[in-house]
């Protein structure tokens, strides 16, 4: 790991009509609208889902990192993240978020610990440690033949 502070540099641009185009070095170009909520048209990544993919994508490698450094054992992970936006004080800002994760693990694994290492990486996650919202974790652990 690289000593602290990390930078993330992300080019944004936008034209008075159409996509915003994203891009950081290395990586493929992104485009984003406003979701049908905002009068978008949808079919376009937006702030509202990149945030929750974000909040999503870090808990999961968070997850990863933490279960290699346990040496735990687990066949695979998936998660859905909902993001509720509300108007507050004027603002419309994230209340909550809730991280459903299906974990999988081997026949005989360890379900609690599971669970445990689950919630370390969501409390680790730098994304969500980020954001006032209040987080919720559901994990399901599954036990693969």
């Amino acid at each position: 790991m690289h000593p602290f502070p990390h930078l993330y540099r992300v080019r944004l641009g936008i034209r008075p009509e159409g996509e915003v185009e994203l891009d950081s070095e290395g990586l493929p170009r992104l485009h984003s609208l406003p979701p049908p909520e905002w009068g978008g048209p949808g079919g376009y990544w937006s702030p509202e889902t990149l945030l929750n993919a974000a909040v999503g994508d870090c808990v999961l490698l968070t997850f990863r990192a933490i279960a290699k450094a346990s040496r735990f054992e687990w066949r695979e992970a998936s998660a859905v993240v909902e993001g509720k936006l509300e108007r507050v004080e004027g603002n419309s800002r994230f209340t909550e978020v809730t991280i459903r994760v299906r974990l999988v693990v081997p026949a005989g694994g360890d379900a609690a610990r599971a669970r445990m290492l689950m919630a370390k990486a969501e409390k680790g996650c730098l994304v969500s440690n980020s954001l006032t919202a209040r987080k919720h974790l559901e994990c399901e652990v599954v036990e693969s033949a």
